[in-house]
């Protein structure tokens, strides 16, 4: 199975979000945080976050490039329940028990979105809101295949 994870070119999200995730940390959607938004809530960083933002499963904070990468089993478990964790603190989802069924769907369906893609294939995400609610896009950007070129280094070891 495979999920994605928050890359950094720059330091831009570090800017950009409230609270970035850090580089590395597997990241979902996370849509499911402006499910009740208005547009009075699209501002500043909010409005970023909500715009193209991944969400760390992590940190629970936000970045604009997730990179595919394979997950272990006991990895997706643990991300599970510290999805479903943070349900229960951060939105009031009854139990564990309940939540765990939701977090178990978010990550599916960031798993549904990575499992096509080759590794390192880069993810975007827009969002924009309807008078339906959130609507989602996703956007694909795949590896290039470097030369040796790029990496070679040209000279004498005699020198």
């Amino acid at each position: 199975m495979k999920l994605a994870r928050a890359i950094h070119f720059d330091e831009s999200d570090m800017n950009v979000f409230h609270s970035p995730a850090r580089t590395g940390e597997w990241c979902i959607s996370g849509g499911f945080e402006f499910s009740n938004w208005t547009q009075a809530d699209l501002t500043g960083k909010a409005r970023q976050a909500f715009a193209n933002g991944w969400l760390g499963v992590e940190t629970f904070g936000r970045v604009t490039f997730v990179a595919v990468t394979q997950v272990e089993p006991a990895e997706f478990e643990v991300l599970k329940t510290a999805l479903a964790q943070h349900f229960v603190q951060m939105y009031g989802a009854p139990s564990l028990e309940a939540a765990l069924h939701v977090a178990d769907d978010e990550l599916r369906h960031m798993a549904d979105l990575c499992d096509d893609q080759d590794p390192n294939t880069l993810l975007t995400v827009a969002r924009e809101l309807t008078d339906a609610g959130v609507k989602e896009g996703f956007r694909i950007i795949e590896p290039r295949d470097a030369g040796l070129d790029q990496f070679a280094i040209h000279g004498s070891l005699d020198e």
